[in-house]
């Protein structure tokens, strides 16, 4: 085995200091222990997945189980592997001059059981990250380390009594970990930041998952790092929030911003949360274009219009209201309008329309065949109720009409219908003018975008999928055939067994045996069936974390609350950053799309902004928005927000880049500018939840007037880190 052979810490020579043995001695054989700890687990973990895989697959339970601890030692497994020591965040140590505890992304015990590392999700552990100098929650001091290429290249302590001083003063700084975290250079990846989560953003983190809980912070204020790693703590410590139970959705506003914080879930030993953005909750939504028309926009943000949608299905379960005869070899059955409609009520509730189909035909099935026993006589009586069902399911008269009666319907069609054909559409939303309703109508009725989405998602999840309907028609028929078969085969092995003259237990044993359920069930061969993957992003999800939440309407948030029965929600936001405004409170626009357990939470320290640059932004959405909820900015960058003409983008960026070996840089409202490996050309509404070193604002001016164009201009400016220009001038 090669256990740790070399100091974990790297200090450079400006901390000589901070490497005298009296400071790390006690790191370092808490360091070699995990170390071989860690090489331990992984061969422990790496023989019981061998295990498991070799293992039988097993049939229902026990399958299901076998693939679980597969999952969960992989998963395991993979957050060894991307980490070594590092897993380490620091230690603390109580005031009662106790031993250190330290603290890692993940827990770790040794073959002892002594426990090397405490999992910074358990409730142990939130001292680490809640302790204050007003509160110092019991303890005396705390660590936290730098890591830097899985070796220690910096650290910080923390004392919070009077006499804890001593043996400290080397390790001591003016600025805090966090702090000094802060100035650090940004790249294309959010980085790491669980070691210096604060106490106000930590105690959001550990909140309860009942109802839905709103984090509501200013640029900078960390909503972000609160919304991913409150992912993580939750499935950790919330039973309730496992896999097995729908597990977490977390929703981001676009793609780079879900590109930016790729690595930040896996990074906390937690890799089963699903992610995205609204447009992958419909397959139509990658091609989706934005509303031209405002005022089109605006109808369709209505969730009223969303619930629409169940008139416009129920338009087509409405029962026949005339009779018919259906003729058949023996006799001819009435189906009365009576007869339709009793068969249209055996579609349970809840069941999606196209699912529901299925139920209403076997009903018809059976009122038929009853009709039929009740009045048959003779030899038409004679004739068996199966024979008489599998006929009924072939008869073309019939079929046509119940085809008619209640068809398979896709979504793409029942939303066009409403865009395309006036008197459907105020047939399902009678409050809609006539005005409006013609402004809803368009040529290319599927010409899907953005504002179709949630409209098209309803109808999906109204419908159920007509492919899935048919597939389960054919799974059924490949079934009844095998079982036939198989049944006619049975009875030529029973038939061979009666004429060997075979008698005893064993005779009676194989025909007790064949005609068995059990053995009707293992006989059908299952592989002639096509299944499909599971829509990772259907649900239902036990708990939804939605990211830049200002943006959503009210049809959108219908979208999510279809997937969270549960109505756990962690929403992320701030309404100062509404592109389209927010002019009411939180609780009066949650309520209003059907949310009632609402508690608030605010986030009001900006971390990340300088105090120049924050100077700057408020004026510039105070104009617009006289109560926004503007952060106080920590800290001073030492850089005045500079201002040109666009002449001058090519040199300012060329100087920042030899000045800077590292750091990324966005030129924000260029479109033209071509991106290059370390810098970043984006339109304000996509900078949204992203940070750089240096942000290039190009003719803020032109982003827009009123409340939109006052938000992308304070949304640009506060995604700069280090370094803000503001340049003027046409291209």
């Amino acid at each position: 085995m090669t256990y740790l052979t070399t100091s974990a810490f790297n200090l450079p020579d400006r901390l000589s200091l901070k490497a005298d043995p009296k400071l790390i001695a006690a790191d370092e054989q808490h360091f070699a222990a995990i170390a071989r700890c860690l090489e331990e687990t992984t061969a422990d973990l790496t023989d019981r997945l061998d295990a498991a895989r070799r293992a039988p697959g097993g049939m229902g339970r026990d399958a299901m189980d076998r693939d679980t601890e597969i999952h969960r030692l992989t998963a395991r497994l993979r957050t060894l592997h991307r980490f070594g020591l590092d897993l380490c965040l620091g230690h603390m140590v109580g005031a009662d001059d106790s031993e250190p505890v330290y603290v890692g992304r993940l827990g770790l015990t040794d073959s002892t059981g002594r426990r090397l590392l405490l999992d910074w999700r358990s409730p142990a552990a939130e001292p680490f990250f809640g302790a204050t100098h007003a509160d110092p929650m019991g303890l005396a001091s705390r660590r936290r380390y730098r890591w830097t290429r899985g070796r220690i290249s910096d650290y910080w302590d923390e004392v919070f009594t009077p006499d804890g001083f001593a043996g400290h003063h080397a390790s001591l700084d003016d600025q805090s970990a966090f702090i000094a975290s802060l100035g650090s250079d940004r790249s294309p990846r959010m980085r790491d930041v669980l070691g210096t989560i604060q106490a106000d953003q930590d105690a959001i983190i550990r909140a309860g998952s009942r109802g839905a809980l709103v984090v509501d912070g200013g640029p900078g204020t960390g909503k972000t790092v609160v919304a991913l790693h409150r992912s993580a703590y939750l499935l950790y410590s919330d039973p309730r929030l496992g896999h097995r139970r729908g597990g977490v959705l977390f929703v981001g506003p676009h793609r780079p911003y879900l590109d930016y914080v790729s690595d930040v879930l896996p990074s906390l030993g937690e890799e089963g949360v699903q992610t995205c953005i609204l447009r992958d909750l419909v397959a139509e939504g990658a091609a989706a274009t934005a509303e031209a028309d405002p005022e089109v926009a605006r109808l369709k943000s209505s969730a009223d219009l969303v619930k629409a949608l169940e008139k416009a299905v129920r338009f087509y379960e409405e029962p026949p209201t005339k009779g018919m005869t259906v003729t058949t070899h023996w006799s001819d059955i009435w189906l009365s309008a009576n007869d339709w409609a009793v068969a249209f009520e055996a579609a349970e509730p809840g069941t999606p329309h196209n699912e529901a189909r299925e139920q209403v035909w076997e009903e018809l099935l059976t009122i038929l065949v009853d009709k039929h026993e009740a009045d048959a006589s003779g030899d038409d009586a004679a004739v068996s109720a199966d024979l008489l069902r599998r006929s009924l399911r072939r008869n073309r008269e019939l079929l046509t009409a119940f085809n008619r009666a209640w068809p398979l319907l896709e979504a793409a069609d029942l939303v066009s219908d409403l865009w395309s054909v006036p008197a459907y559409l105020r047939l399902c939303a009678p409050w809609l003018s006539r005005d409006e309703v013609q402004k809803l109508q368009r040529a290319d009725a599927q010409a899907w975008t953005v504002s179709d989405l949630p409209f098209l998602d309803a109808a999906r999840q109204r419908l159920g999928d007509p492919e899935a309907a048919r597939s389960k028609r054919r799974h059924a028929a490949v079934i009844a055939a095998q079982r036939e078969r198989m049944t006619q085969v049975v009875d030529n092995l029973i038939e061979a067994v009666a004429n060997s003259g075979a008698d005893g237990d064993d005779g009676i044993g194989l025909v007790t045996m064949l005609r068995g359920e059990d053995a009707q069930v293992s006989l059908v061969d299952e592989s002639e069936v096509s299944t499909a993957d599971p829509d990772l992003l259907a649900g239902p999800f036990a708990h939804v974390v939605v990211d830049e939440a200002q943006e959503l309407t009210d049809a959108e948030w219908q979208m999510l609350l279809l997937r969270c029965p549960s109505r756990s929600f962690t929403i992320v936001g701030d309404r100062a950053q509404a592109r389209h405004g927010f002019t009411e409170s939180w609780q009066e626009r949650l309520k209003r799309i059907g949310l009632d357990r609402i508690d608030l939470a605010s986030l009001s320290l900006n971390y990340r902004t300088p105090e120049e640059i924050m100077a700057e932004a408020e004026p510039v959405i105070r104009a617009a928005l006289p109560d926004a909820n503007v952060p106080t900015s920590i800290r001073s960058g030492g850089v005045p927000v500079a201002h040109g003409s666009l002449s001058d983008l090519g040199s300012i960026l060329d100087n920042w880049l030899t000045e800077h070996a590292e750091g990324t840089a966005c030129v924000i409202g260029a479109p033209t500018f071509a991106p290059t490996d370390r810098v970043r050309s984006l339109t304000p509404e996509l900078s949204k939840g992203l940070e750089f070193d240096l942000v290039v604002l190009v003719d803020p001016d032109e982003f827009g007037d009123g409340i939109e164009g006052a938000v992308d201009r304070y949304v640009a400016m506060t995604r700069a880190t280090q370094q803000l220009v503001i340049l003027e001038g046409s291209s």
